[in-house]
Order: C-alpha cells, then sequence, then structure tokens
C-alpha cells in the first residue's frame, strides 16, 4: 500500500480524519471465552467456535477502510520527522535541569515526584518510568514498564497525544507531561507491594526448555520464578524490577517491594482493531471513530509475514493448549505433531484472540521485553497483559484491519 513504511512517530497520518470508522450499523455479537481449548500452530480460529461469525465485511465497513488507506497513503507525506526514531525526546532548548545519570535514585518518592524538564536526553530516568505507568494508564501502553528510552517510549507518546487532541509527534512535551498527569490525577505511579505466600507457591516450573517436545510432556508452562511473575503482574521488565529492589530476596512473604501502579482494562465499545504493520502497533478505536487505547506489537515476519486485508474477530480462549504441527513450520528436530499444556511460557503465551483468517489471531507472549522488537509467525504479537486485557473487552465480529 505504501512505499515505504510508515515511521513510528507519524501517527497523525494514521487518525486524521473519519475515515477509520467501521459501521456502526453492525451489531458486535457476544464473545465466546473458550477455555482448554487444543489448538493448532498457527492456531486454528476454529477452536474458538468461528462457525458462528461471518467474516464478510460490510459495504459501509469496506468503504470506510479503503477511505482510511487513501488518507494514510496521502498524509505520510506532511508527517513529522523532527524526531530521532528510537532516541528519547530533547526539546528544542540550551537549558538542562536534568540530573546526571550516575546518581539518578530509584526511590519511591524519586519516582513519583519525577517532573518533567528540559533535554530530558536518552537513557533510563524516574521521569521516564513515571511517564510509563501513567501512558499505560491511559491505554497507551508502552509494553514493559523500564524508565527507558526508546520505540516504544515514543510511540505511547504520540498515541497519548492522538487520543487526547494534542499533535502526535512522540516528542515528551510539557504540554504532554501536564496532561498526562491531568489523567494520573492524584494516583502514584508507584506503589509498595507486600509480597505474599500465594506469590511465592506458584505453581512454577524449574525452567522452560526450547525444545517443544520437552514442553509437551511439562504439566504447564508455569512462570519459572518469582520475579517474572511479579514483573508481568505490574507489566515491568523483570530487570527493572530488580533494580527498583536491589535489596529483595523475593523469597519472603511480606517483603516489601517497589512496584507499578497499573490499570488492568481497557475501554468498552472496542469497534474497530487497526494492526499497523510498518508502525508495529496495535490501535483501538470505538463506535464513534475515536481512537481508545494503542499497544506495542509484533507483527509477522519476512518468513511468515502478516495477512493483508481486513478480517473479524472470531472468539477468545483463555489459557489455550498449543498444538504443534511441522506442517506450518518445523522446530528443532520435531517431526511428529506436539500438545504443549497451557500456560503464560507457552508460544502463545496465555491468551488467544481468532481471527476469521484461518491459523492466524492475537496472543501473548513468554518474553514481553521483546515485543515489537522481535518476530512472530504470521500473528499478531503482545505482551501478556496487553493480551489479557484486550481479550476480556473485545467482541466476537469486531473488525481487524491489517495496515503496511
Amino acid at each position: 500500500m505504501f512505499v515505504r513504511p510508515m515511521l513510528v512517530l507519524s501517527l497523525s497520518c494514521i487518525f486524521a480524519g473519519t475515515a477509520f470508522a467501521a459501521s456502526t450499523t453492525e451489531q458486535p455479537l457476544t464473545p465466546k471465552k473458550v477455555t482448554n481449548v487444543a489448538v493448532q500452530d498457527p492456531i486454528d480460529p476454529l477452536a474458538t467456535e468461528a462457525s458462528s461469525v461471518t467474516s464478510q465485511i460490510s459495504t459501509q465497513e469496506q468503504e470506510d477502510l479503503n477511505q482510511a488507506s487513501q488518507t494514510l497513503d496521502t498524509l505520510q507525506k506532511s508527517e513529522d520527522v523532527k524526531a530521532d526514531i528510537g532516541a528519547a525526546p530533547v526539546a528544542q532548548t540550551t537549558t538542562t535541569t536534568a540530573t546526571p545519570a550516575g546518581k539518578v535514585a530509584w526511590g519511591l518518592n524519586d519516582l513519583n515526584n519525577a517532573q518533567w524538564y528540559d533535554n530530558i536526553g536518552k537513557g533510563q530516568f524516574p521521569i521516564y518510568a513515571r511517564a510509563h505507568v501513567m501512558l499505560n494508564n491511559a491505554h497507551a501502553s508502552p509494553g514493559a514498564i523500564d524508565g527507558t528510552s526508546g520505540k516504544n517510549t515514543l510511540k505511547a507518546i504520540a498515541s497519548f497525544q492522538q487520543m487526547n487532541g494534542l499533535k502526535p509527534t512522540g516528542t515528551l512535551t510539557k504540554e504532554t507531561w501536564d496532561a498526562l498527569i491531568a489523567k494520573q490525577g492524584s494516583k502514584p505511579a508507584f506503589i509498595e507491594y507486600t509480597l505474599t505466600q500465594t506469590d511465592l507457591d506458584g505453581p512454577y516450573a524449574a525452567s522452560i526448555p526450547h525444545d517443544y517436545a520437552l514442553q509437551a510432556k511439562m504439566k504447564g508452562l508455569y512462570y519459572t520464578r518469582v520475579t517474572e511473575m511479579l514483573g508481568e503482574k505490574f507489566h515491568m521488565d523483570e530487570d527493572f524490577l530488580k533494580k527498583l529492589n536491589p535489596k529483595a530476596t523475593f523469597k519472603k512473604a511480606g517483603e516489601k517491594l517497589l512496584v507499578a501502579n497499573i490499570r488492568n482494562e481497557v475501554p468498552e465499545d472496542i469497534h474497530l482493531i487497526v494492526a499497523h504493520k510498518g508502525a508495529k502497533q496495535l490501535y483501538l478505536f470505538n463506535s464513534r471513530n475515536q481512537m481508545i487505547g494503542s499497544f506495542p506489537a509484533t507483527i509477522g515476519s519476512s518468513d511468515t509475514p502478516s495477512p493483508t486485508g481486513t478480517y473479524k474477530v472470531t472468539g477468545v480462549a483463555p489459557n489455550p493448549w498449543y498444538s504443534y504441527s511441522p506442517s506450518n513450520f518445523v522446530q528443532g528436530k520435531n517431526t511428529k505433531p506436539l500438545s504443549l499444556p497451557p500456560g503464560p511460557n507457552g508460544p502463545v503465551g496465555n491468551i488467544w484472540i481468532g481471527l476469521s483468517k484461518k491459523s492466524f489471531g492475537i496472543h501473548g507472549t513468554p518474553n514481553p521485553s521483546a515485543i515489537s522488537k522481535t518476530a512472530s509467525h504470521g500473528c499478531i504479537r503482545l505482551t501478556n497483559w496487553d493480551a489479557n486485557d484486550l481479550g476480556k473487552k473485545v467482541k466476537s465480529g469486531v473488525t481487524v484491519k491489517f495496515l503496511e
């Protein structure tokens, strides 16, 4: 569709006008929650009872989506390319009040009281950590919260700006910061959490072998350690969790930990999902054509590209069994079909959102910090928490559009 991939900062090109609205006359169906489902690899959406959902796109929907494609193709020429992709936003001024990297403090007060300043620069700073939590809570997911600048940070900022009437440049301006603070209100970005015996009890796996044949013999593809579980529970990068709690053992019930104070839901009325391959993002729109959420995403690869076109959500399968088939791709020396048990460390994480395109869907991942930075087997891969949040609210019949 495009002569070149759209820059991750050019969300103004993606969300201009009203062209994205799918027909409001379509009545989404009730989502089908299917548990303990054995599904194929790539997962067969028929396992989520797709037969009850038509994949046909209405004339009005097709017209809207065609217009959206034309709008994107035209507006990419006016995109804002001033910000350095992958770099931290830097204000155009010579004034700086940044704290030297070697003296950064990561205490509770340091994080919750972090303030905007000029020339933030690239790196890992409390201001980014606080911004990540506020972006997460405003439904502009930065992926794994790690307090670091980078592409996922910029994309989340740009999404937030779009959703709140600001020019979507991806730059953390004072205006953007103030809008984040206003949205967050009095809710602190970080809180103290008490480790419980339930947290320690698991279940946990000693390790997750790479070989699918060995995974198939396990009771479940569980978390392997407490810090991995806590990282996903609080939407945090595991190493960042450890950085904030350098003296913690993560082995004692009652131990106090510093964690992100995050939300665990997405808005209602998800009417259209846009999977943008170039931006490596998933965007949510409501029936009033308003962007209401975004997630960093891994969408296919050069070897196994995602499909093009428009499809429908067919159902949601929490904790699916994963049926490996060597006819799709060969993993290691495994030449026979295998059935892998459910769990957050399974190949598709712990949730599957089926699409009307057979063998394609939206799902979680065992490697949340790699989202939008690696490849998938053609599906849309999100962090487990973003996929779970989406799975709780998305309805069967919702339109999903793949864009280049």
